[in-house]
C-alpha cells in the first residue's frame, strides 16, 4: 500500500467514527485529520467537501454491508441472528445508516440498496410460493420486521429497552420471533 493509500485508509477510518458520532452536519474535518494524523488539506485533495468524505464513508461499508450477510429466504431466522452479531459487531454501520437517513433521505433511494432489497423481497416470495415461508404478510413487511427486530438492540435503535439478558438472549428471542413469523 502506497502511503497515499495508507493516508486515504486512515482519513476514511476516522471520518467513518466521526460521521457515526455526529452525523453529516456534526462531523467536523478538523476531527477526522487529527485522528487520521493527515493535514486537513489532504481530505480535500482526496475527497472535495465534508459531503463527499461522508458519500466516500457511506460508499465504502454500508452499500456494501447490504449483502454481506448471507440471505436465504427459506432461512429468515438464521438470517436475522446473522444480522443481530453483524450490528453488535459493526456499530458504527446502523448509526451511519441512520444518519443517511436523517440527513439526506430513505436509503432506498440508493440503486445498490434498491436492487439488494428487491431481491431479498423477491426470494422471500418465492419461498412463500413454494409453502416454505408463512405468506400471511407481504414479502415487504416481512423483510421490513426480519430488519426491525435484528436491530432492535442496535446501536441505533429507539425501541431498545435496556436489560440484564445479555446479547445471547437476545438474538435467541430475535431468531425465535422471526422464526414465528416466518411459519406462521
Amino acid at each position: 500500500m502506497s502511503r497515499a493509500e495508507a493516508t486515504k485508509a486512515r482519513i476514511l477510518a476516522a471520518a467513518t467514527a466521526e460521521f457515526s458520532a455526529f452525523g453529516i452536519a456534526g462531523a467536523r474535518v478538523d476531527r477526522v485529520a487529527a485522528a487520521a494524523e493527515a493535514n486537513k488539506n489532504l481530505i480535500y485533495v482526496y475527497f472535495s467537501s465534508k459531503d463527499r468524505l461522508f458519500d466516500a464513508v457511506f460508499d465504502a461499508h454500508v452499500v456494501q454491508v447490504l449483502d454481506e450477510v448471507p440471505f436465504t429466504a427459506e432461512d429468515l431466522p438464521s438470517y436475522a441472528g446473522a444480522l443481530f452479531d453483524f450490528y453488535l459487531a459493526h456499530p458504527d454501520l446502523p448509526r451511519l445508516a441512520t444518519w443517511h437517513r436523517l440527513e439526506r433521505g430513505a436509503l432506498d433511494q440508493l440503486p445498490a440498496v434498491a436492487a439488494s432489497q428487491r431481491s431479498k423481497v423477491d426470494a422471500i416470495a418465492r419461498a412463500q410460493a413454494d409453502g416454505k415461508v408463512a405468506a400471511n404478510r407481504s414479502p415487504e413487511v416481512v423483510l421490513a420486521l426480519v430488519f426491525a427486530l435484528a436491530g432492535t438492540w442496535g446501536p441505533a435503535s429507539p425501541s431498545a429497552i435496556p436489560s440484564d439478558d445479555g446479547d445471547a438472549a437476545r438474538r435467541e428471542a430475535v431468531v425465535e420471533v422471526v422464526r414465528g413469523l416466518a411459519t406462521r
